[in-house]
C-alpha cells in the first residue's frame, strides 16, 4: 500500500545542518524546545476492557488468519480449482489446450487489473460511495478494499497453476502428432512456466521483504519476457489448433474469436497505461531533519488521498509514497510528499536530495481515502507515519481525533507539520517518545475512540505496530485500519 512506504520504526533522529541548495529551518526552530506539543493526561488506571470472543484460539483465527486478504485469495483460488476440476473430466472431444491457456490469460488479467492504477481507483470509488447511512456493518467491510492485493495474489497463483496444466496438455498433445508449430509452441510454453515460477518464487513475503530489490526486478524483467512471449505463444498456438475448427479458419480470424487473444490485449495495455506515464519531473527538496525530508513538486495539483511511485533508477527499483497537496494560502500549488530514514534508498534521498526524479503510472488511492465511509474517526500514526495522513487531514472530509507518537516531533519534522496536525485537531495527542517514553498505543487509541465516539480506527505505522493495534481494537469490536504490508 502506497501509505505503508513512508511509515517506519521510530527512530531517535539527529539534527544536521542542510545545504543551501534545499529549503531548510532556521536553527532556532531545531534548538527550540518543543513548547506546544499537547502532552496527554493519561489516567493511570487506564484500562482495557476484555477481548471479545469465546477463547485466544478463535480470535487469532478470526482477526489474524482469516484476514480478507486470504480470504479474497482464497476464494479466487478454489474457483478456479473447480473450474480445473471440470476442465480435466471434460469428455467432448474438443482440444482441451486452447481452453486451458484461455482461463491461465484470464487469471492473468486480473492479477495485471488489480495493479493498474486505474482500476484500483475505480475499485475505491465503487467501494466509498456507500452512503453514511447505510449501517456500519457493511461499510466496515467496504472499507476493507485496500485488502485487493489478495485478488491480485490469488488470480496470479492460479494464473500459474492453469499454465502448467496447459504446458502438460500441450506436451501431450505434441508427442501424440509433432508439427512445427507445435514445437513452436511447446517451446514458448516452458519459457512462460519458468518466467511465472520465477515471479511466483520471487514474491514469497519471506523472500520479498528479505531481498525486495531483488524481488522488484525478477517481477518486472520476468514480466516483459512473459508478456513477449504470450503474444508469440498466441500465434504459434492458434496455427496448431485452429485446424480442429470448422473451415478452418485464417489466423486472424481464429485468434480474434479466442477469449485468450482479448485478455492478452487487456493485460498487455495495463502495462502500457503505467510505463506509458513515465516522467521525468524537478523535485524541490525540503530537508527537516537528519531523519526526515520533504519533496515538492510543481509540474500538477494533486487532490487529495493519493499516491504515486518515485524513483532515481526506474529500471531497477520504485518507491511509493502517499501525496499531500500543497497549499500556500491560495489554494493547491503542486503537491509533496514525506520521505522518512528507512533503508539505503531514503537514507540516501535525505543526505543528497535528488534535483529530479522518475514518475510513474497514475496516482493511485490508498488505505486512508476509505475513511471517508465513516462519521468520526481515530487517526493513529507513528514517527513518519503523520505523512500520509497530511492529504487526510487537508481533505478535511471526515471528523478526526488524532495520536501521533514520535520522538521530538517538531525538531523532526518542522513547524509546519505540527501546525497541520494540530489544524486537523486542536486537541491532538502529540508523544513525544523521547521526553515521554512509549505509549500504551492500544490503550490510549481505545480510550479517545470511547471519548470521541468514532466508528473507526486507522493507523499509519510499522508492521508489527499496525498488527497489534488493529488486533486489539477488532477484538473489542471496532473496526481498525492498517496497511497491508504483503500485498
Amino acid at each position: 500500500m502506497v501509505e505503508a512506504a513512508v511509515t517506519f520504526p521510530e527512530t531517535t533522529p539527529t539534527p544536521q545542518s542542510n545545504s543551501a541548495a534545499v529549503s531548510t529551518h532556521s536553527s532556532d526552530v531545531e534548538k527550540a524546545e518543543v513548547k506546544e506539543v499537547v502532552k496527554p493526561d493519561v489516567p493511570a488506571d487506564l484500562k482495557l476492557p476484555p477481548k471479545l470472543g469465546q477463547s485466544s484460539f478463535t480470535r487469532w483465527l478470526h482477526h489474524v488468519v482469516f484476514t480478507y486478504y486470504r480470504k479474497t485469495f482464497t476464494i479466487i483460488f478454489f474457483a478456479n480449482l473447480i473450474a480445473f476440476i471440470v476442465f480435466v473430466v471434460r469428455t467432448d472431444g474438443r482440444p482441451l489446450a486452447p481452453s486451458v491457456g484461455s482461463a491461465a490469460s484470464a487469471n492473468l488479467m486480473v492479477t495485471l487489473l488489480f495493479r493498474q492504477e486505474n482500476f484500483v481507483n475505480l475499485a475505491y470509488e465503487i467501494a466509498v460511495a456507500c452512503p453514511h447511512s447505510a449501517p456500519l456493518w457493511l461499510r466496515s467491510r467496504l472499507a476493507k478494499v485496500f485488502h485487493y492485493g489478495g485478488a491480485h495474489s490469488g488470480a496470479g497463483v492460479a494464473a500459474v497453476v492453469w499454465y502448467i496444466m496447459y504446458t502438460a496438455v500441450t506436451t501431450r498433445d505434441y508427442i501424440a502428432g509433432p508439427n512445427k508449430w507445435g514445437l513452436a509452441n511447446l517451446a514458448t510454453s516452458y519459457v512462460l512456466v519458468t518466467m511465472f515460477i520465477f515471479i511466483l518464487a520471487a514474491a514469497h513475503p519471506v523472500l520479498r521483504r528479505r531481498y525486495h530489490d531483488y524481488f522488484e526486478a525478477v517481477h518486472r524483467y520476468s514480466g516483459w519476457v512473459a508478456l513477449t512471449t504470450f503474444w508469440m505463444h498466441s500465434i504459434f498456438s492458434a496455427n496448431e489448433y485452429r485446424v480442429f475448427e470448422a473451415g478452418p479458419p485464417s489466423i486472424g480470424r481464429y485468434l480474434i474469436s479466442t477469449p485468450n487473444f482479448w485478455t492478452l490485449c487487456i493485460s498487455t495495455s495495463c502495462s502500457i497505461l503505467s510505463w506509458g506515464r513515465l516522467r521525468r519531473h524537478e523535485v524541490y527538496p525540503e530537508v527537516l531533519s537528519s531523519h526526515a525530508i520533504r519533496l515538492h513538486f510543481k509540474y500538477r495539483d494533486m487532490a487529495p488521498f493519493y499516491g504515486l511511485k518515485i524513483s532515481t533508477r526506474p529500471l531497477l527499483e520504485w518507491h511509493a509514497f502517499a501525496t499531500v497537496p500543497d497549499d500556500d494560502g491560495s489554494g493547491p500549488k503542486g503537491f509533496s510528499l514525506v520521505v522518512s530514514n528507512a533503508g539505503d534508498w531514503t537514507r540516501e534521498c535525505i543526505s543528497n536530495p535528488p534535483k529530479k526524479v522518475w514518475i510513474r503510472g497514475f496516482p493511485m488511492h490508498g488505505l486512508l481515502y476509505t475513511s471517508k465511509l465513516f462519521k468520526k474517526i481515530v487517526v493513529v500514526a507513528t514517527g513518519s507515519g503523520i505523512g500520509p495522513c497530511l492529504s487526510l487531514f487537508y481533505a478535511d472530509v471526515t471528523p478526526r481525533r488524532i495520536f501521533w507518537s514520535t520522538p521530538s516531533p517538531q525538531v523532526t519534522y518542522g513547524k509546519e507539520i505540527m501546525e497541520a496536525v494540530k489544524r486537523a485537531d486542536p486537541e491532538a495527542w502529540i508523544w513525544d517518545t523521547r521526553t515521554d517514553g512509549r505509549p500504551d498505543m492500544v490503550a490510549i487509541t481505545y480510550k479517545l475512540v470511547m471519548e470521541s465516539q468514532a466508528e473507526a480506527v486507522f493507523i499509519i505505522s510499522n508492521p508489527k505496530l499496525t498488527r497489534r493495534v488493529v488486533f486489539g481494537m477488532e477484538s473489542r469490536g471496532i473496526p481498525a485500519y492498517g496497511a497491508i504490508f504483503d500485498s
